[in-house]
Order: structure tokens, then sequence, then C-alpha cells
């Protein structure tokens, strides 16, 4: 028996609206992220094989004392550091070591970074050599301090370099990158700091 002038009221249509009000709901501060962008994820730094190891290759290969080096943290790529212009040094940089990869349909690499304000370079490699060692392809992406912002990088605009110079060829072939990587060498010493949410291509 119920009480004087209560009334009973089925519980199942709560029941079938509950797993549509949980729908709505706004996501926990713990949920995975996503970002929407277009293009092919290359790298998203959540432990698995296919994201590669990330080396540091720093400019005591030529007689400088700069440091830096890479680690990922919570599924972002932090590339740290101090650099130094002693010793004609002055440039720090992390590469990854995953498989060959086709870039042949892509006409640009897009980055999710926060950094220091500071300019880095994106790094591409192939198979092509200069004097025995590997060419780099190169070019340069802007920093805002401490903002998250997508940027966004031509291959087009990449140019060959080896060790610092400029080369007048041969052009960057699409369909076998072997390496990626991101540089510091902007001839300003000192601390710098830049973490990678996601590499894409698009």
């Amino acid at each position: 028996m119920l009480p004087e002038g209560r009334s009973f009221a089925p519980r199942w249509p709560w029941l079938l609206l509950a797993p549509l009000i949980v729908s709505l709901l706004p996501p926990a501060s713990g949920a995975i992220r996503t970002d929407g962008s277009p293009g092919t994820l290359l790298f998203q730094f959540s432990g698995s094989a296919g994201d590669g190891a990330w080396g540091a290759v720093n400019d005591g290969v030529m007689g400088g004392v700069s440091r830096g080096g890479a680690t990922i943290i919570d599924g972002v790529l932090h590339f740290r550091g101090v650099l130094s212009l002693e010793n004609n040094g002055g440039f720090s940089s992390v590469r990854s070591s995953g498989p060959a990869r086709d870039l042949s349909p892509a006409t640009a690499i897009v980055l999710r970074v926060r950094g220091d304000g500071r300019t880095y370079r994106l790094q591409l490699a192939t198979d092509a050599s200069f004097r025995g060692a590997r060419i780099s392809y190169q070019a340069p992406f802007a920093t805002r301090r401490g903002e998250w912002i997508e940027v966004t990088v031509p291959l087009d605009s990449l140019e060959p370099r080896f060790r610092g110079q400029r080369l007048r060829g041969p052009p960057l072939d699409r369909s076998r990158i072997e390496e990626f990587g991101l540089s510091l060498s902007d001839g300003n010493p000192g601390p710098f700091a830049l973490e990678v949410d996601w590499i894409r291509s698009r």
C-alpha cells in the first residue's frame, strides 16, 4: 500500500533513458584525447611499437657541449635540454627510429606542440646521403610560449642539409621516409623545452 496522496510511477522509462542521458554528459577529465584533424596519424606517443624509439643527437658529435633528449610522459613527447654555443656547437636534436613510411600522397606534416617561444625544426630523412652521412631535410616552425598550437610544415618547404649547410639536392623522396626528427639550432644559448602531442601527415 502507498501512503495516501502518493502515486506510483513505473521506473522502466528512466531505465530506457539512462544510456541517452549518460551519453550527453561531458567526458571525465581522464578521458582519451581525440583531435579530429584530417590526415594520417604518424606518432601519438602512446608507448606502442608504431611510435618507434626517439634518441638524441647533439652537437657533442662535433665537439659541442649542448645537452638535450626526449622522454614520453602521459602520451606527450618532451624534448628538453640546454643549448650551448661553446666549442663551435649550437644544436640539439631528437630522432625516431621507426619503420619507413610512404608519404607520397601527403603535402604537409602537422604537429600539435607546446613550446617556449623558440623556433624549432622538423627533420625528415630518407636513404639519401652526402659524403657518407645521411642528408636531413629540414624546415623551421615557430612556437608560442606555454600555448598548445597546431603547426603545419609543407613538405615542399623542406630543404636538404648536411651538418647545417644547405645542399642543392637531391629532392626529398616522399615514398620512403626512414626518420623523423626535431631539432633546435636558433643560435640562442640556454634551456629549451618543447612538448609534442601528436604528429600526422596531411
